[in-house]
């Protein structure tokens, strides 16, 4: 996929919306060869997915060994609306905590008490550093069931219209 048409769906009104929101599901082959998708909090930068895990997160293993990774970021209502994204996984180890860890998103909602408690567990917990994982997207897909289809489903509805016109 070229970038000119990764950005062109990036910047969708309805992937900005999905960009804003707090979970994104990463998927990633562990050491065993097996998959793994986990929930993980991010940030979109305008350019880059920043997600931020532990040093001593199992996945960072994995990632050093295999950075492939693919993301979905989606909603729970009717239609589903559905952002996909595949990169490679740079990791990057940051002493203190990564700016992007402690930016609020705009979907998670905390009371300023408990913003305020959460910091400073945050800050006790993770006193030795974090590791940003960082994301370029190389591709790009946005399902909306409305102006865009899953590819199989697609491929269905154009079979269908052949069909009906036989």
């Amino acid at each position: 996929m070229q970038a000119n048409e990764i950005t062109e769906v990036l910047n969708r009104p309805i992937s900005q919306e999905l960009l804003a929101r707090d979970l994104t599901r990463l998927a990633y082959v562990a050491k065993d060869g097996t998959p793994r998708n986990v929930p993980i909090a991010f940030v979109w930068n305008g350019s880059e997915i920043v997600m931020c895990t532990t040093k001593n997160a199992p996945k960072l293993a994995s990632l050093r060994e295999n950075p492939a990774v693919a993301l979905t970021i989606d909603t729970e209502v009717h239609p589903p609306r559905i952002l996909l994204i595949r990169g490679r996984a740079e990791l990057d180890h940051v002493d203190g905590i990564p700016d992007e860890y402690l930016q609020p998103n705009s979907t998670y909602e905390m009371t300023p008490e408990q913003r305020v408690e959460w910091e400073a567990e945050v800050r006790s917990l993770y006193h030795d550093g974090m590791v940003r994982i960082v994301v370029t997207p190389t591709w790009a897909k946005l399902i909306d069931f409305e102006t865009t289809l899953p590819s199989a489903v697609e491929e269905l509805v154009r079979q269908r219209e052949e069909r009906r016109r036989a």
